[in-house]
């Protein structure tokens, strides 16, 4: 979706939903994506939205979701005449594990840095499908026991449970995280009481040290994916969006129109 539906877009925000890769769809998404494309609309000319309706499991597994990931990157780029530095790749939860393997699968692709996206926004990210360090906590809606079962679904064998394209956190390598790293950058949010906190704190710590430009938001006694929850639990209208507008916010300060507009005109 784009504010002018017959004008090519100058920015996309390339969204893959979260549900545990077993449940929700864009359409649940709808309030969330629509909030952060009106937040938009004051920084670029015509910015657009595009949100991958994936395969869910029990009906597919590993390596569909990833394909169908790259499929829609591909599309995102055809839009923006393969100019991938005005995409921003986003996801939430699960969906966020989705965006962690295209860049470490666009990493390993030959002329893969060329298709880099300009920058991703991740919120809460699934970072490692099966670790120690994924714990319960008392506030979170989130179970380290769910969680087990749904990565195994989607892995779909024990092997690739260790697999970095399957679990980005078992890629330990600065130098694939470095060749991976959008463009501009990486912005991450997750809040303080997450069962998967730690796995973000140890990510952003890898990332940090490989030398990407990353900007992290924790919110603190927040729980999973809280810059959504947000929308549907606070009270007041600035309360519901604060997520979104921060996650604008640092989407027009890493692509900003001007340097769009330079690259139009070069």
């Amino acid at each position: 979706m784009a504010c002018i539906e017959t004008k090519p877009p100058d920015i996309i925000i390339y969204y893959c939903h979260g549900g545990g890769f077993s449940m929700g769809s864009t359409y649940f998404y709808l309030e969330p994506l629509l909030a952060l494309l009106t937040l938009l609309k004051p920084h670029y000319q015509n910015p657009a939205i595009f949100a991958l309706e994936y395969t869910l499991v029990p009906e597919a597994s590993y390596p569909t979701q990833l394909s169908q990931t790259m499929a829609g990157y591909d599309h995102a780029l055809s839009l923006v005449h393969n100019d991938a530095s005005r995409i921003c790749v986003a996801g939430d939860s699960a969906g966020a594990t989705l965006i962690l393997s295209l860049l470490l699968h666009l990493a390993q692709e030959p002329g893969g840095q060329t298709r880099r996206p300009g920058y991703a926004t991740l919120i809460s990210p699934w970072v490692t499908l099966a670790s120690d360090n994924n714990r319960d906590t008392p506030s979170d809606y989130l179970s380290k026991e769910s969680l087990q079962l749904y990565g195994s679904q989607y892995a779909a064998t024990k092997e690739n449970l260790s697999d970095p394209l399957v679990s980005p956190g078992c890629c330990v390598y600065l130098d694939w995280w470095t060749r991976a790293a959008p463009r501009n950058g990486m912005y991450i949010a997750f809040g303080s009481e997450e069962v998967l906190g730690l796995e973000t704190r140890n990510l952003i710590s890898r990332l940090e040290k490989s030398g990407v430009n990353i900007s992290v938001r924790e919110y603190a006694s927040g729980i999973h994916a809280w810059a959504i929850a947000s929308l549907f639990l606070e009270e007041t209208i600035e309360e519901r969006i604060r997520g979104m507008k921060e996650l604008a916010k640092m989407v027009a300060w890493n692509i900003p129109h001007s340097l769009i507009k330079a690259r139009a005109y070069h």
